[in-house]
């Protein structure tokens, strides 16, 4: 089971970024996926998921309106659209899969990607 994360990257605040997630060794229709992130000096934190089948996504409340986490089962690809960027985004963010039982329990991490808010 491998979760590959890329996109990450220096954007400027309000600015996009898109990052994407690849699985391989297991199909992601058939999971739960999610981001976290971890800040400097903070601890990990949950960002968004999206159930197995891609109808129902959840987020934390201060990304709810600005993020959004999509899934391409075809492709075994999860993505999270990340606009109106602010510093306080500024993390590595982690691809995750698990399951969705009224929250969200991630079981395999994918490696990070770091993304830079800054002016």
């Amino acid at each position: 089971v491998q979760l590959q994360a890329s996109g990450g990257g220096l954007v400027q605040p309000g600015g996009s970024l898109r990052l994407s997630c690849s699985a391989s060794g297991f199909s992601v229709e058939h999971y739960a996926t999610g981001w976290f992130r971890r800040a400097p000096g903070k601890e990990r934190e949950f960002v968004a998921a999206i159930n197995p089948s891609g109808s129902a996504s959840y987020y934390k409340d201060s990304v709810k309106d600005r993020f959004t986490i999509s899934k391409d089962n075809a492709k075994d690809t999860v993505y999270l659209q990340m606009n109106n960027l602010k510093p306080e985004d500024t993390a590595t963010y982690f691809c995750t899969a698990g399951v969705y039982k009224g929250r969200y329990y991630p079981a395999a991490w994918g490696q990070g990607t770091l993304v830079t808010v800054s002016s």
